[in-house]
Parts: structure tokens; C-alpha cells; sequence
């Protein structure tokens, strides 16, 4: 029989294409705000020219513009929106389960901005999460205003969303099962579809504004052999446990942060002053750090220098998330993997050299894994590897890894790093995503 939905299924498809577009540029806005704001805190100057924090000659003054920023983000959301606070992804399954996928429209603008200020002034956090939050927020506010239901702004939501993470980091195919593992709780085609629009619109248009490399420039890997096939599949349980430790972690430091006798606008400000310390001790721990991650997969970095950007970026990433203050996760939790993928991976090549595992396949297993352990996010962990580095030849041992730190890290921890928060406001969210349609047989004629 006809469904007389699709012609709205026409309308949402329609949408999603200049949302998808329109993603690309909210996305480069927001790169660019944090490196004018890095250029201001870290260099004094007004400038839009890319930059990282690790150049800096701020001596011990580093320490206290971290904090700076915790303060300007605190006031941000204590006079413009609390919705700004926190990892970006969380706040926008929330909108999606209790408040008919509304997001207020201040949160297009204020999200990035906050995250920008506590990137840009050495937050150890990702763009991934704000962008994805602020993409989320232009669908929302598309369906709010047009005359949309409930179910087609959820969708525009997650299309936008998908959009967002697309022009950041080129990884489309990702971006669409992130939309449908964390945002869609369903699967169904009419669902997804304006999400792949829309994803493929931004990955058609990004090109114009951002290079077409990936965004993980890594040099060609080894192929694994069944050996190594079925050795990470075993190492990735290690990564669930490691996946679930720190999502655990995160939220006893939020916990933390609870029970002092100060008001959470004065948090971010807090966990500004640890991040500067860390940072003092190791440069390389402040920013997003990207560079971290590539060059740890290519090999390049000293096992010691890998060891301190490990301990000091978890220290700083782990009470400045706990702190609530505006940023993402997904950097992090690929550059811890990536660390200790490397950790094992040269223990193997000095050790086990017969097992023909490298570092640098690792390093790459290492970040798919944790983020599948941490996320639950499963589909997403083990494309957004492969499409970020390019380096579909590794596609066998990552599937292992990941299928393998999600069976450990979900038998431990119920809900993720992502929807914990929601889930400890007593808001029930979907463990298992099917179709709203169910399967009956065909009834003889």
C-alpha cells in the first residue's frame, strides 16, 4: 500500500541539502574562531592564521589562560544558556528525548563561540562535539521554523549534525551512522535518508573551504596478517575496559566538582587552572591536538614524549570535561588510543616481532577501539578511523578491535560516556534502535 508520509519524506530530503551546505560553513566559522581565539590568548595578536598553543613563550603564565577561558565560558552560560556546557552530543540527545528535538536558537551561536574560547585558550578538546551540537541546533531551528512535526525536526537534528562532522573531519559514511547510533534511535530509511543528503552535500562542498587531505595525513600501513587479525581482536578488550574506566572516571570527576561550595559558573575556571598546569609540564597536552594524533600513528613521536602527552592531556581532558565546561571528546579519545595502540604496538614489534604487528597499525586500532568502548558508538568508531586516515587496508583489524571493546565496555558500563549525563537526569535512553515499523506476513488474498 502507498504511504502517504513520503511526500513529507520529500520535503525533509529537500531541507537537508541546504543544511548540509550551510554546515560547511558553521564548520569553518568555528575552526576559524579558535584559531583567532588561540592567536589572542597565546600570541596577543588578531588573527585568523592557523595556530596551536605549543609555540607559546607565556612561561608560567600559561597556567592561567586556560583559566581565563573557563571564566569567560562560565559566564556564558550562566547569562546566555546552560545548554552550552558539556560535550555538545549529550545536549542534543536530551532535546531529542524530552523537549520535541527543540534547541534553542541562541545555541547556534553561543556553542561555538564558548567552544571556541575554551579551545582556543588551550582546552583539550575537539571541535567534533560543538559542531556536531551547533549542526544539530541549525536543523532544530529550521524545523522550528517551518512548519515541521516532531519526527522531521529530530530528523533535520541529525541531519545537520551529520553535516557538521562531515565538513570537519571528511568522513561522511561516519558522520551518518553517528546520526543513527546517537541521534535517531531508530533505523529506518526515511530517517536516514535526508541524513545522507545532507552529509553528502557537506562532503561535496568542503573541498571549497578546507583541504581535500585527510584530515589524519598517515602514511600507508602494513596489511595484517590473520595473526594479527585475531591478536588486536583480544588487545580490544583491553580497550573496552579502558573505554569504560574513563568514561567512569569522567563522570566521578563531575561528581567531584558537585560538592564544591561554589557556583558551576566558577567550574570551567577551576578545571582551567589544572589544564594550564598540565600544560605547563606538557605543551603538546593544551589545544586540540591533532598533530598529536597523526604523528603518533606515523611513528614519529618518542615513546617518551607519547607517555607525557598521555598522562598529561587525560589529567587536563578529564577534569576540564568533568568541569562542564564547553568541548568535545572525540580528540581526546582518539589521541589516548592512538597513545596507547602505539604503547602496545612497539611492545609487539620489540617483543613478539614474529606476530608482524606495527606501531603504527596500533596506534590507528588503538583510537577506533577506545572510541567504540567509550562511545557504544560502534558502526561510527570503526568508519570514522578508516574514512579520517584513509586507511581502508586496516578496515579488518579495526572491525575486530572495536566488535571486541564493545562487548567488554557495554558489559561494564549500561550507558557511554555520551549518554551518561542523560541518563543520570533519569531520562531513558534507547539501548537498541529498530525500525517503527513491524514485520508482519503477507496476508493470503
Amino acid at each position: 500500500m502507498y504511504d502517504n508520509r513520503y511526500p513529507r519524506a520529500w520535503i525533509t530530503c529537500t531541507l537537508a541539502i541546504p543544511l548540509g551546505g550551510l554546515a560547511v560553513i558553521v564548520a569553518k566559522t568555528l575552526l576559524l574562531l579558535i584559531d583567532l581565539c588561540t592567536n589572542v590568548f597565546f600570541y596577543g595578536k588578531f588573527s585568523i592564521a592557523d595556530a596551536t598553543p605549543w609555540q607559546h613563550h607565556l612561561g608560567w603564565w600559561v597556567i592561567l589562560v586556560p583559566a581565563l577561558g573557563g571564566i569567560f565560558v562560565g559566564l556564558m552560560a550562566r547569562f546566555g544558556s546552560p545548554g552550552i556546557r558539556g560535550h555538545g552530543i549529550p545536549e542534543a540527545m536530551e532535546k531529542i528525548l524530552t523537549a520535541e528535538s527543540r534547541i534553542p536558537r541562541r545555541i547556534t551561536f553561543l556553542k561555538p563561540l564558548s567552544a571556541a574560547l575554551s579551545i582556543g585558550s588551550g582546552g583539550p578538546f575537539g571541535a567534533e562535539g560543538p559542531i556536531i551540537a551547533t549542526g544539530g541546533a541549525l536543523g532544530s531551528w529550521l524545523g522550528q521554523f517551518l512548519p515541521a512535526a516532531e519526527s522531521e525536526r529530530k530528523i533535520l537534528l541529525a541531519s545537520g549534525a551529520a553535516a557538521g562532522m562531515t565538513a570537519i573531519f571528511a568522513a561522511p559514511i561516519a558522520a551518518i551512522f553517528l546520526a543513527i547510533e546517537l541521534l535517531l534511535f531508530e533505523f529506518r530509511a526515511r530517517s536516514f535518508i535526508p541524513v545522507m543528503l545532507a552529509a553528502v552535500t557537506a562532503g561535496a562542498l568542503r573541498p571549497t573551504l578546507f583541504s581535500s587531505s585527510p584530515v589524519f595525513a598517515v602514511h600507508e600501513l602494513h596489511t595484517a596478517g590473520y595473526a594479527a587479525i585475531l591478536v588486536y581482536f583480544f588487545v580490544g578488550a583491553f580497550y573496552g575496559l579502558l573505554g569504560a574506566g574513563i568514561s567512569k572516571l569522567v563522570y566521578l570527576v563531575e561528581d567531584w566538582f558537585d560538592k564544591l561550595p561554589l557556583h558551576w559558573m566558577w567550574w570551567p575556571a577551576i578545571g582551567g587552572l589544572i589544564v594550564g598546569v598540565c600544560g605547563f609540564f606538557e605543551v603538546r597536552s593544551l589545544g586540540v591536538g591533532y598533530e598529536n594524533i597523526t604523528q603518533t600513528v606515523n611513528g614519529t613521536l618518542s615513546i617518551k614524549l607519547v607517555i607525557s602527552i598521555l598522562i598529561f592531556k587525560f589529567i587536563a581532558w578529564a577534569i576540564a570535561l568533568g568541569s562542564g565546561t564547553s568541548g568535545g571528546t572525540l580528540a581526546p579519545l582518539l589521541t589516548f588510543g592512538a597513545a596507547v595502540g602505539f604503547l602496545i604496538g612497539t611492545g609487539f614489534e620489540t617483543y613478539l616481532p614474529q606476530l608482524h604487528l606495527d606501531k603504527g597499525t596500533g596506534a590507528l586500532v588503538g583510537m577506533a577501539a577506545i572510541f567504540a568502548g567509550a562511545s557504544h558508538a560502534i558502526l561510527a568508531s570503526t568508519a570514522f578511523v578508516l574514512e579520517a586516515t584513509g586507511q581502508f587496508q586496516a578496515a579488518l583489524p579495526v572491525m575486530a578491535a572495536c566488535a571486541s571493546s564493545y562487548l567488554v565496555a557495554k558489559a561494564i558500563m549500561k550507558n557511554s560516556i555520551l549518554s551518561e549525563k542523560i541518563a543520570r537526569r533519569g531520562i531513558h535512553v534507547p539501548q537498541e534502535y529498530l525500525s517503527v515499523y513491524s514485520y508482519k506476513p503477507l496476508e493470503r488474498q
